[in-house]
């Protein structure tokens, strides 16, 4: 065991895996007092005012913890609110936008379909005037002959 300026060094039981020591630090000078308080602080005396102050504090504390979560509970609400008139309003305008398109289609649609028939009633007619043009030249034919 070795000392050096208040520190000592034990060596311990040497192993293959290393060596341990043990080092021990003590005072400066063998006399000088450790300072460790041997009694445990004094409590400062309660009285009922104390109490009562400490209660009031604590429940201020409390009132205002609570008041806090009520608003912050409060804005969240009011978040969804929001977020939910918006997903609404969303919705509405997709809505419109869709009835808008489908609105136009089908005016497109009525005005092809009704073009297509006009076009169809115009080929039909001009049909017609052929059929009646061969009636007539048959039947002139048929006069002619007899």
């Amino acid at each position: 065991m070795e000392a050096c300026g208040g520190i000592q060094v034990k060596e311990l039981n040497k192993r293959n895996s290393g060596q341990a020591f043990e080092v021990i630090l003590s005072p400066s000078t063998p006399d000088a007092k450790v300072e460790f308080p041997l009694s445990p602080l004094k409590k400062k005396e309660t009285s009922l005012d104390g109490i009562k102050k400490k209660l009031e504090a604590a429940e201020e504390r409390r009132k205002s913890y609570e008041a806090d979560v009520l608003k912050h509970l409060a804005e969240k609400r009011e978040h969804e609110k929001e977020v939910i008139q918006k997903a609404l309003e969303e919705n509405c305008n997709f809505s419109k936008m869709a009835q808008e398109k489908i609105n136009q289609k089908m005016e497109a649609n009525k005005e092809n379909r009704s073009a297509r028939m006009a076009a169809l009633n115009e080929k039909f007619k001009e049909k017609d005037k052929k059929l009646e043009e061969v009636r007539k030249n048959k039947e002139a034919k048929k006069e002619h002959e007899n």
